[in-house]
C-alpha cells in the first residue's frame, strides 16, 4: 500500500469526543476532519462498531479515516453502547437500542457546525450490517451507504446458521464477542469510573451464544435486523462490497437484485477485510473508490461512478488447492444489471456410474447410498476466512473420497460461471433429522481438487426455515440446494466435480444420529450459471492501487501466529482440528498501551460418534501501561447429546494479575431439528 502523507485538505483529529444521548448516556467517538470544517462545513462519514477505537481497531482506523478526512470529509468513528469507551453494556447484536442510539448519533453529527448535514455510513461486518439497518429506518441525514462483508438475512446467510445447519463459526464468533465485551474502557478517557463501567460489563453483558442457540429456526429474532424482510424500506443508495473468501458475498447479489435504489456491487478474491487491507492480491484502492461514491452522493460531484456497470467481480481461475493464497489469478468482469440476462443455465445430469453429464441425462433408474465418515469436512476451512489462510479449504481429495462424487470428462472448452449453482436431488434418508453438504470442485489433470463453492441443507428445513418438518425415513424427497454465489473459470483439460456428503464437521454441526442418504442420480441434476466472456470486460476502468494514511506506529512484542493443525489418534479414533489465532502483543506508540489479543480453538470428535463432537474456544485480551494493567480470560465450550446442546463458559478478569471477577455458565439447550 502506498502511504500518503499530504492530503488535499489539511486535517485535525479529536481523539476522544463524547456524544450525548437523550437518556443521559454518552457514546465515545474519534473524529477526523478538515482544518477549516467549522467555517466550511463538509459531509460526514460514520463508522459505528463495537471494536474499541483506541486500541484494537486503532491500526486499521489510522490508515483509512485520516485519508478520507483529508479528501474533504468529517469521519466519525463511534464505539457502540457498552463497547470501547462508551457508556452502558452491550448485550447482543443489532438491538433496537443500537439503532435508536445510531439515529441520535446521526442527528448529533448533522447538527455540528463542521457538518453540512449530509452523512454517509461505512462499515465492514457489524458496521456493514447496521449501515443497512439504519438506512431501512430512513433517517433524513443518511444519504448513502457503503456496506462491506455484511448480509441482508441474519438467519439464512450469517455466521450463525447455513441452510438450517448450525455453523461452528457461531461458536467461534460468539467467543470473540464474549472476550471483547469483557474489556474495560480506558481510564485516560473515562476517568475514575472505569472500574465501575468494567464490572457492569462483566456482570451484565451475558453469554450471547446461549441466545443464538435458543433460536434454531428463522423466527422473529432473526427477522429483526434482516433488511430482506422489506428491501423497499431502504431509500438511499447502497454500495455493497465483499470477497469470495469471505462469508458474505451472496448478499451483494441479493441487494443488487432487490433494492429499489441505486446500488453497486464489487467482489474480489478477498477474505473478511477491507479491500485495501486484504491479504490476497489483487488488492485495490478501496479508499479511492469509496471517495468516488461519496463525492457523487454526498457532494454531487461528477465522478462517473454511476456510469459504470453496477456489478464488478473477480473471475477466479483455479490454482493448485491450498489453505492460503497470496494472489488469485483471474480478471475483472462486469455485468450491466443483476440478475443478468447474459447468464444462461447449463443443466448437468448425474449418472449412477459417477459421471456428471454435460449433455443429456442418465436413463439408469438405480440409486446409490452413502454415509460419510464424521471427519468429512476437516479440509473445509472456515465458513468465513478472516486472514485468507491458513483457513481456506485445502485439497478436497480426502473429503471427496468420503463423499458421493460425480465428475465430467476433461473439458474441451472453458466454462465460466457467475452466480449461484443449484443442485436438485431426489433423496431418501434413514433418520428423521439429516443434513447434506454439496461441494462444487475443480479437479486438475493430476487429481488435485479445489473447492469452488458449496452449500448446506438441514433436510428438515427442505420446505421452510420457519417451520422445519421431520423426515420420514425411507421416503423419497425432492430437495433443492443452492450453493454460494461464485465467479470461476473451469479450464480445458480439467474436470468439474460435484461431491455430496452427509457430514461436514467442523464447519457445521452434525445431526443427532449418523445418517445414510440414498440418491437417485437420474432424477437429480446440477444447474450451472454460465457466463460467456464479453468484449466489454477488456474495456473496464483500471482499479487504482491501494493508498492510505500512515499507520499509527506500533512496536511488536510478540508476533501473530496463524496455524491450523490436524491430528488423528488411530488407537482411540479421536481426531482434532486445532486453530492458533494469536494476534500477538504490540505497543501503540501514541498512547503507550500494550495490547494483547490471542485466541485458540479446538474441535474434536471420536470416530463416527456424532454426540462426541466438541468445540472449545479461548481468548486472552490484555491492556497495559503505567498505572493500568488489566486482562480477561474467556473460555467457551459447546458439546451435545442427541437431544441437547451443552454450553459451558467461564470469564475471569484480572487487574495487575489479581483476580477481580470470575463467573461460570453451564446451560443446556434442547435441540430442535438440528
Amino acid at each position: 500500500m502506498r502511504t500518503i502523507e499530504t492530503f488535499p485538505y489539511p486535517i485535525r483529529e479529536f481523539e476522544h469526543v463524547f456524544i450525548p444521548l437523550s437518556d443521559g448516556s454518552r457514546l465515545a467517538a474519534r473524529i477526523w476532519m478538515p482544518l477549516d470544517a467549522d467555517t466550511e462545513p463538509v459531509p460526514a462519514i460514520l463508522e459505528y462498531i463495537p471494536y474499541r477505537k483506541r486500541d484494537l481497531r486503532t491500526p486499521e482506523d489510522s490508515v483509512s479515516h485520516p485519508y478520507v478526512a483529508g479528501h474533504g470529509y468529517a469521519v466519525v468513528r463511534v464505539d457502540l453502547r457498552g463497547s470501547g469507551d462508551s457508556d452502558g453494556v452491550l448485550t447482543d447484536e443489532y438491538l433496537r437500542q443500537e439503532w435508536d442510539d445510531g439515529l441520535e448519533v446521526l442527528e448529533w453529527i448533522a447538527a455540528q457546525p463542521w457538518c453540512d448535514g449530509a452523512i454517509g455510513m461505512l462499515g465492514i461486518s457489524w458496521g456493514g450490517f447496521n449501515g443497512l439497518q439504519l438506512a431501512a429506518l430512513q433517517p433524513p441525514q443518511l444519504k448513502a451507504v457503503i456496506t462491506v462483508a455484511s448480509t441482508d438475512d441474519r438467519y439464512a446467510d450469517d455466521v450463525h446458521y447455513m441452510g438450517g445447519c448450525l455453523l461452528a463459526d457461531n461458536l467461534s464468533w460468539s467467543a470473540i464477542m464474549f472476550a471483547n465485551n469483557s474489556c474495560p474502557p480506558d481510564p485516560e478517557l473515562v476517568g475514575e469510573r472505569w472500574r465501575e463501567m468494567w464490572h457492569q460489563r462483566l456482570e451484565d453483558s451475558g453469554l450471547w451464544l446461549d441466545t443464538w442457540l435458543q433460536h434454531q429456526e428463522r423466527d422473529d429474532y432473526w427477522r429483526h435486523g434482516s433488511v430482506c424482510e422489506d428491501y423497499a424500506a431502504i431509500r438511499c443508495p447502497v454500495f455493497a462490497v465483499s470477497g469470495w473468501a469471505d462469508g458474505y458475498s451472496n448478499a451483494v447479489f441479493r441487494l443488487l437484485a432487490n433494492l429499489e435504489v441505486p446500488c453497486k456491487g464489487l467482489i474480489g478474491p478477498w477474505s473478511h477485510r477491507y479491500p485495501h487491507l486484504a491479504r490476497t492480491e489483487p488488492r485495490i484502492g478501496f479508499l479511492q473508490e469509496s471517495l468516488r461514491w461519496w463525492d457523487h452522493w454526498l457532494k454531487g460531484m461528477p465522478t462517473g461512478v454511476m456510469d459504470e456497470p453496477p456489478l464488478r467481480v473477480w473471475m477466479q481461475e483455479a490454482l493448485h488447492p491450498a489453505t492460503r493464497y497470496d494472489a488469485r489469478p483471474g480478471r475483472w468482469v462486469a455485468e450491466p444489471r443483476w440478475p443478468s440476462d447474459t447468464i444462461t443455465t447449463l443443466p448437468l445430469g448425474l449418472d449412477l456410474g459417477g459421471e456428471l453429464l454435460l449433455e443429456g441425462t442418465s436413463s439408469d433408474p438405480g440409486a446409490t447410498a452413502l454415509r460419510s465418515p464424521l471427519r468429512t469436512g476437516l479440509l473445509a476451512g472456515k465458513w468465513c476466512s478472516y486472514a485468507a489462510g491458513p483457513d481456506l479449504p485445502g485439497d478436497q481429495r480426502e473429503d471427496d473420497a468420503n463423499s458421493l462424487t460425480f465428475d465430467t470428462p476433461p473439458l474441451d472448452t472453458r466454462i465460466e460461471i457467475l452466480g449461484a449453482p443449484v443442485v436438485d436431488l431426489e433423496v431418501a434418508v434413514d433418520r428423521p433429522v439429516a443434513m447434506l453438504a454439496v461441494r462444487l470442485c475443480d479437479v486438475d489433470e493430476l487429481g488435485a481438487s479445489t473447492r469452488v463453492t458449496y452449500g448446506l441443507l438441514n433436510l428438515t428445513h427442505r420446505a421452510s426455515h420457519e417451520h422445519p418438518v421431520l423426515l420420514e425415513p425411507g421416503r423419497r424427497e425432492r430437495v433443492t440446494i443452492p450453493l454460494n454465489d461464485v465467479a470461476h473459470s473451469f479450464q480445458p483439460g480439467r474436470r468439474i466435480r460435484l461431491a455430496i456428503s452427509t457430514s461436514y464437521w467442523p464447519l457445521a454441526w452434525p445431526p443427532p444420529e449418523p445418517t445414510t442418504a440414498t440418491v437417485w442420480p437420474a432424477s437429480s441434476r446440477l444447474r450451472l450459471p454460465v457466463r460467456q466472456p464479453r468484449d466489454e470486460d477488456g474495456t473496464l476502468r483500471t482499479l487504482p492501487d491501494p493508498e492510505g494514511a500512515a499507520e499509527v506506529t506500533r512496536h511488536t512484542v510478540e508476533p501473530e501466529r496463524r496455524a491450523w493443525r490436524l491430528s488423528r489418534d488411530l488407537g482411540t479414533e479421536q481426531f482434532a482440528l486445532e486453530v492458533d489465532d494469536a494476534h500477538g502483543v504490540y505497543v501503540i506508540e501514541e498512547t503507550g498501551t500494550r495490547v494483547e489479543l490471542n485466541g485458540w480453538e479446538l474441535y474434536t470428535a471420536q470416530g463416527d460418534d456424532v454426540t462426541s463432537v466438541r468445540g472449545k474456544v479461548r481468548w486472552e485480551l490484555g491492556f497495559r501501561r503505567p498505572g493500568w494493567d488489566v486482562r480477561t480470560e474467556t473460555e467457551t465450550v459447546l458439546s451435545c447429546t442427541a437431544s441437547e446442546f451443552v454450553l459451558e463458559a467461564s470469564l475471569v478478569a484480572l487487574e495487575a494479575d489479581t483476580e477481580v471477577f470470575r463467573r461460570t455458565w453451564d446451560h443446556r439447550i434442547p435441540r430442535r431439528y438440528v
